[in-house]
């Protein structure tokens, strides 16, 4: 694990998130938790002491003993191999972390010893609700984790004509599954102990219509306004990504129908996924928590 403290100007903020992104990207796996996820302290002896953050489904307690869910310890137990005295530190969506320490151990089953509650918030003041249209392959993982990892609070799967993603009703309450999972590890990577929700699937044009209190954005690579031209103060953001051929010209006009603002990202033209990421990143800079 290399740790790095930089100092950089928010002219050259996105470029550095997105080249960390994508350095840092594997596509999580669907059978395990993929990467190790860590939370360090330091010991008595300046050695790092590296104790995993595992998500808990259920609501904990302040104190007292857990069992831990089959994948977490399915993960802990046999991936890991950690052994009762160990630590880790436990998190269930409240906004809240919870030392624990091993009671029981084995590759089945794993007990913990909750030890107390830390509220603990590193949630953004920007509240942002993402509409993305369903990309290829790994770039919706990608999208979600990087998404989760900088602050995002609500993902929305959507589908529009040029979506070049075509799945029953069963697939893609399976890609569901997995998005959410993604999302999950993602939280247990970067700190956070809120989990966004990965909506089900929607249609563009429902999704659209919802009933929303805040700022609607939908990215044009014509349009006249950037994020920085935006008003400010903004704490709710529905922002809307298309797909990798663009929203058709019929889909451009429903979203001006439903008050979308085009927004300006730069001159050059982005695949989906780097659109996604840059997006984000700008609006974290100019009302949230980056920079």
């Amino acid at each position: 694990m290399i740790m790095v403290a930089i100092k950089c100007d928010h002219y050259y903020l996105f470029d550095f998130i997105y080249a960390l992104s994508v350095i840092n990207f594997c596509p999580p796996s669907t059978t395990n938790r993929g990467n190790i996820n860590y939370y360090s302290t330091i010991t008595t002896d300046d050695r790092i002491m590296r104790i995993p953050r595992i998500y808990h489904p259920q609501p904990l307690p302040s104190q007292g003993t857990v069992m831990l869910s089959d994948d977490a310890a399915n993960h802990v137990g046999r991936v890991m191999r950690m052994q009762v005295g160990q630590q880790v530190l436990l998190f269930d969506g409240s906004n809240a972390e919870f030392p624990a320490v091993i009671s029981s151990a084995s590759k089945k089953a794993v007990e913990v010893e909750v030890q107390s509650r830390i509220e603990h918030s590193i949630e953004s003041p920007l509240d942002i609700h993402l509409g993305q249209v369903i990309s290829r392959g790994d770039k919706m993982e990608f999208t979600i984790q990087k998404s989760v990892e900088l602050g995002v609070n609500t993902i929305t799967p959507l589908i529009s004509e040029r979506c070049g993603v075509k799945l029953n009703a069963e697939r893609f309450e399976k890609k569901l599954e997995q998005w959410q999972k993604i999302a999950i590890a993602a939280c247990e990577q970067c700190g956070r102990n809120v989990v966004p929700t990965i909506r089900p699937v929607m249609k563009l044009e429902q999704w659209c219509a919802e009933e929303y209190d805040g700022l609607k954005l939908n990215l044009h690579p014509r349009a006249h306004y950037s994020i920085n031209t935006l008003p400010t103060p903004v704490t709710n953001v529905r922002l809307l990504i298309g797909p990798e051929g663009g929203l058709s010209a019929e889909e451009i006009s429903m979203t001006e129908q439903y008050k979308f603002d085009e927004i300006l990202l730069g001159p050059r033209v982005l695949r989906t996924e780097t659109t996604a990421m840059t997006a984000i990143t700008a609006l974290q800079v100019r009302f949230g928590d980056l920079g």
